[in-house]
C-alpha cells in the first residue's frame, strides 16, 4: 500500500505563492514606514523644524513647522508672502554667540 502524502511535492502547493506575496508586502510596508519617519516635516518628529529648498536660488523656499502650524516663505521672483533676497550669512561661534556678515 502506497501513501499519497509522500508522493506530493511542496512545489505543487499553491499556498506557497501566497506566502511569498505576504513577505513582499511586509517589506513594502516597512520601506514606506521608514520613508515616512525620515521626512523632516513628519508630524511625529521634533516640535520645531525648518527646511530650506533650493538654497541660494531665485526660487528658494523656507518651510517652518512649529507643532501643527506650517509657514512657507518664498524668495524674490516666486509667488507668495515673504518675498526677499539673501542679505548675508550668520555664523554660530564656539561660545554660542551669533555673528552676522552682510553681503
Amino acid at each position: 500500500m502506497k501513501l499519497s502524502l509522500k508522493d506530493e511535492h511542496d512545489s505543487d502547493d499553491p499556498i506557497l505563492s501566497v506566502v511569498n506575496l505576504i513577505d513582499v508586502f511586509l517589506v513594502l510596508i516597512a520601506a514606506l514606514l521608514l520613508s515616512v519617519a525620515a521626512d523632516p516635516l513628519n508630524p511625529y518628529s521634533a516640535d520645531r523644524v525648518t527646511v530650506i529648498r533650493n538654497a541660494g536660488q531665485p526660487n528658494m523656499e523656507i518651510v517652518t513647522r512649529e507643532g501643527n502650524k506650517i509657514e512657507r516663505f518664498r524668495a524674490e521672483g516666486a509667488a507668495g508672502k515673504g518675498k526677499g533676497v539673501k542679505a548675508g550669512v550668520a555664523y554660530r561661534m564656539s561660545d554660542g554667540s551669533l555673528v552676522y556678515v552682510a553681503d
